[in-house]
């Protein structure tokens, strides 16, 4: 990484661009463009930003930017490669209970729907069923049950 920051440097002071003049051209902070010349790989959280940064200020300078960026893919190999594989694992593991540990954020404007097992609703439509059978009989009682007082009351008459 120091390579790069080495060769934007002197691209750039050859040039005769201040890092003044080089971050405004960017639309990237004065203090972005050093931790890149310098070669401080530390002061980025984001690598994917820096590969992006680094792109840009590769072609700014003039430089070829698929090379540079070819560059800090292999340092960056190196760099990740020099990572004990139990810090990878412990690493992986505590992502992996800290994303069990998260819990549904709701809305307060929205109700948190509840989840009901399979039991729950054969039970819930047996029972509509059940309700709409005793309703159906009882009305077709009702019916047999009027015609039988009608026949009833006209041959009382």
């Amino acid at each position: 990484m120091n390579e790069i920051g080495q060769l934007f440097r002197v691209t750039r002071e050859e040039a005769g661009v201040s890092i003044m003049e080089a971050s405004k051209d960017l639309d990237i902070k004065e203090v972005i463009l050093e931790n890149i010349e310098d070669g401080n790989i530390g002061c980025f959280k984001d690598i994917f930003v820096l590969k992006d940064y680094i792109y840009n200020y590769s072609k700014y300078l003039g430089i070829d930017s698929e090379k540079v960026i070819d560059d800090f893919n292999e340092y960056m190999f190196e760099y990740t490669s020099k990572i004990p594989l139990q810090d990878i694992e412990r690493q992986m593991e505590e992502q992996n209970n800290s994303k069990n540990e998260k819990k549904e954020i709701a809305s307060p404007y929205t109700k948190a729907s509840k989840k009901y097992n399979k039991s729950f609703y054969v039970f819930l439509y047996s029972f509509i069923i059940l309700f709409v059978l005793t309703i159906v009989f009882w009305s077709i009682r009702q019916i047999t049950i009027s015609r039988e007082t009608a026949t009833v009351i006209s041959y009382i008459k």
